[in-house]
């Protein structure tokens, strides 16, 4: 049958993609890591140091599962061989759909790997803090921000990722006037990463009587919420510290009656804020771990390129910085300005559909890296 056929075509065509995602996982060493992290935990004082025996608890699920997610993708490939011998040898036609759709999702899951593997820097397993800030446009911008901070709870919920509001200022009249929010799960910051920047937003403002197409910018900054205690050392004298009333949507975001706090690291100009934990005591230590990520990051940087590439942060949240456009009128087109990747379905990117994006973007990378 033809249809057998190519379906035999196009599953011999992923031949070497599935070598390639096999030797790019290093499933050899991965497994002798399994092993070595097995037996230490035989050990009867495994559980003494709490923080590490965790740790390595963590690190042991991790690898099994990229193993087991290898498995299942060869696993699912030889099915399909076996589905489409049988459809020879019985010139049964009826498992044609059967076949296509057990392809489909062999295709799907080889995607989603091959993105994975992408993820191999230092930070990229950890959970996200995210950070929206309006700019220039008053009105237009706080609810461009607001639109974006729907996107990306959008993606985290589908993706099954929990998110936590840290600090949360309404904008005058609607939306956000900025947003810090953390997105918790694994690989959270290897995807978002490339969401770092400035995004532009133009269409027809609802907020303009004259019905005049307006264009509105809002920065996202991105950093790992790094876990463990990070050896860099901040001066005292470095730091002011304000203390301020949490503010927010009805409570709805935060806990009011807690004391909020702002961290702003007088040499980089670096401002961390939280009024999300229960005490002031909890804020602080989080709005300290925060800047000391971001510490962290820049002093792993030598040239100022890539400490301005970490930091996320741009001078002015305006014209010529965007990373990406959103167009709502004449035409509807998101356009990534690195990747050159678009999409026609606004309202489905807004919905939370990014990993088109954020795909291109790690190959994009990945590319930038080797060269």
């Amino acid at each position: 049958m033809v249809e057998l056929d190519q379906f035999k075509y196009t599953l011999n065509s992923y031949t070497d993609s599935l070598t390639e995602v096999r030797d790019s996982l290093d499933l050899a060493n991965k497994q002798r890591r399994i092993e070595e992290l097995e037996r230490e935990m035989e050990a009867p004082d495994f559980w003494d140091d709490t923080d590490t025996s965790q740790k390595k608890m963590k690190e042991l699920k991790g690898i099994k599962d990229d193993v087991e997610t290898y498995n299942q993708l060869k696993e699912q490939f030889e099915d399909i061989e076996t589905m489409i011998e049988m459809g020879y040898e019985e010139n049964d036609g009826s498992v044609i759909p059967e076949i296509e759709e057990m392809l489909q999702c062999f295709v799907n899951t080889l995607d989603n790997i091959k993105v994975k593997t992408l993820l191999s820097e230092e930070y990229d397993r950890y959970s996200a803090i995210l950070k929206l800030n309006a700019g220039a446009g008053g009105t237009e911008s706080c609810d461009w921000a607001g639109m974006l901070y729907r996107m990306y709870t959008r993606w985290a919920e589908s993706k099954g990722y929990s998110i936590e509001v840290l600090d949360y200022l309404d904008g005058e009249e609607t939306g956000i006037k900025s947003v810090t929010f953390q997105i918790n799960g694994e690989n959270a910051y290897g995807y978002l990463k490339s969401e770092r920047g400035v995004h532009r937003l133009v269409r027809i403002s609802p907020f303009n009587a004259q019905g005049k197409r307006q264009t509105s910018f809002v920065s996202l900054d991105v950093m790992p919420d790094i876990e463990e205690d990070i050896d860099i050392e901040v001066n005292d004298d470095d730091l002011r510290i304000d203390t301020y009333r949490s503010s927010g949507a009805g409570g709805q975001h935060i806990n009011k009656t807690s004391s909020a706090i702002r961290i702003t690291h007088l040499p980089t100009g670096i401002v961390v804020q939280c009024q999300n934990e229960r005490s002031q005591h909890m804020n602080k230590d989080k709005a300290m771990q925060m800047l000391k990520a971001k510490l962290y990051l820049l002093k792993q940087q030598e040239n100022a390129e890539k400490v301005a590439g970490i930091r996320g942060e741009v001078t002015e949240i305006g014209w010529g910085n965007q990373i990406r456009s959103y167009v709502m009128q004449p035409y509807t087109m998101v356009k990534d300005h690195r990747t050159s990747a678009e999409s026609g379905n606004v309202d489905k990117v807004m919905d939370g559909d990014l990993d088109y994006f954020i795909s291109e973007y790690l190959k994009w990378n990945s590319l930038n890296k080797k060269e």
